[in-house]
């Protein structure tokens, strides 16, 4: 039977390698929203790249915690831990908490198009969810017997 352990210095490189893939995607979407620019490009990558840094650590890392203390160390766990992290961020973003906080009256019209939409944005959004909490793992954890 084998294990997987880290030590802190790779939690801190995978945090980086999780921030890194973040600013990429978000340096994409930049540059498919308004073209090449440079300087678009780099702050959209370094925003990118520390609001995924916070997230991970904010959202993800207490339920990786969690699956840490509890054995659950593989890879299959990162990627569902992620995948379920970013789901739930991305469509609380977008459906005012989940409807706890105040949303304009004209919204009421169209509230069930909005939660489809968002539903369909976040299964979306929790692939790239999914590949930062493999590559965060990758990182971060070496098999041991």
């Amino acid at each position: 039977m084998y294990g997987y352990e880290t030590t802190l210095d790779r939690a801190g490189l995978a945090l980086a390698a999780g921030g890194l893939v973040g600013g990429v995607f978000a340096a994409v979407l930049v540059l498919i929203g308004s073209g090449a620019a440079p300087l678009e490009l780099l702050v959209g990558f370094v925003v990118g790249a520390v609001i995924t840094a916070m997230a991970a650590v904010a959202i993800g890392g207490p339920v990786w915690l969690l699956c840490h203390a509890f054995g659950q160390r593989g890879p299959w766990m990162a990627i569902l831990v992620g995948a379920l992290a970013g789901f739930a961020l991305f469509l609380g973003g977008q459906t005012y908490g989940f409807g706890l906080f105040a949303m304009p009256v004209t919204d009421t019209q169209t509230l069930l198009f909005r939660w489809i939409s968002a539903v369909a944005t976040s299964l979306i959004l929790s692939l790239v969810s999914a590949l930062i909490g493999w590559t965060m793992w990758r990182v971060a954890y070496r098999r041991v017997a």
